[in-house]
């Protein structure tokens, strides 16, 4: 059964294209991210997906709900926190959540029971009577979080959750997306940091309004990717990096830490070809291997994939 299933939806503005038929599934109990640069459509396809924007096009469902004839059907039963933290900040941490209480209709007899759930799995027990203005970053996102799924929705929707927070209260909140998830909750996130979506269960890739890549984590370093990716480890490091720039066998390189990274075409065939040239001009080579790319690594070969298969379109069209 599908938490989210959408066949080519789409959404203009105007002649603006914001999505382009986009088309894929997500499973219950999946934690599946949304990842993509500012701009590309993730903000936009995870507000027609909670019922707040009508698509323009194609069909879909949340929850078993159909997004353009069930819109309010679909918010009764998902959660959705917002890039924004939609958050009162002259009202205290626990009238906060007993507003998102009545919100969402939770029965009076419920309301003491949800509301100290939510406090002590957001772990603001302590703070419950501070005023959420006077809250930091992080634990106005923990708070935001809690509103979010006061009503213990089997679905939670969290658009850009952990932007501008510092990096411990990143790692904390998503602990409590794990444990979320542990529960049976499905967890659709959008981001554009690459080193979180390595914590989801499976990816989609979205560039200019267009889905370029599916799949887990794993599967898109180790088959997306079209080209190899080297590690190399020597002396001389800009020295090299300016060597390896005019070298035939080298696509791009670029300084990684303390070595270098370079794109070629064939590993198998390069490495030989690179060592070679650095030991020959001198360099005091330590390593020269393939590694598997990061996700940063693969979005950018996607990226200028697509901008390279767009290119001669646009020429067309001129």
């Amino acid at each position: 059964m599908h938490a989210v299933r959408v066949h080519n939806l789409e959404k203009r503005f105007g002649s603006f294209v914001a999505v382009h038929r986009v088309t894929f599934d997500v499973p219950r109990g999946e934690i599946f991210g949304f990842l993509g640069p500012n701009g590309a459509g993730k903000s936009t396809t995870i507000r027609m997906l909670c019922g707040i924007l009508a698509p323009t096009s194609g069909s879909g469902t949340v929850g078993g709900f159909d997004l353009r004839t069930q819109a309010e059907q679909i918010k009764a039963t998902i959660g959705y926190m917002s890039q924004k933290f939609s958050l009162y900040q002259d009202l205290t941490v626990e009238e906060n959540i007993d507003f998102y209480s009545g919100i969402y209709r939770i029965p009076a007899a419920d309301k003491p029971a949800r509301k100290q759930w939510v406090l002590e799995m957001a772990g603001l027990v302590e703070h419950r009577r501070r005023l959420a203005g006077v809250l930091s970053g992080g634990w106005k996102q923990r708070l935001a979080l809690g509103c979010a799924i006061v009503h213990n929705p089997p679905l939670v929707f969290l658009d850009e959750p952990t932007s501008g927070v510092d990096p411990i209260s990143r790692r904390q909140f998503w602990d409590l997306i794990y444990h979320m998830a542990g529960e049976g909750v499905t967890v659709f996130l959008t981001t554009h940091y690459m080193d979180e979506a390595e914590y989801c269960d499976r990816l989609g890739l979205i560039y200019r309004g267009e889905l370029i890549a599916l799949g887990t984590p794993e599967t898109l370093k180790t088959t997306r990717m079209k080209a190899h990716l080297l590690e190399i480890v020597c002396d001389r490091t800009e020295q090299a990096m300016g060597e390896l720039e005019r070298f035939g066998a080298v696509n791009e390189v670029a300084l990684f830490g303390k070595g270098l990274h370079a794109v070629v075409d064939d590993a198998s065939e390069a490495v030989p070809r690179v060592r070679s040239l650095l030991a020959e001009r001198g360099y005091r080579v330590e390593r020269v291997e393939r590694i598997v790319p990061s996700l940063e690594d693969v979005f950018v070969s996607l990226i200028e994939a697509h901008d390279r298969a767009q290119a001669p379109q646009a020429e067309v069209r001129q």
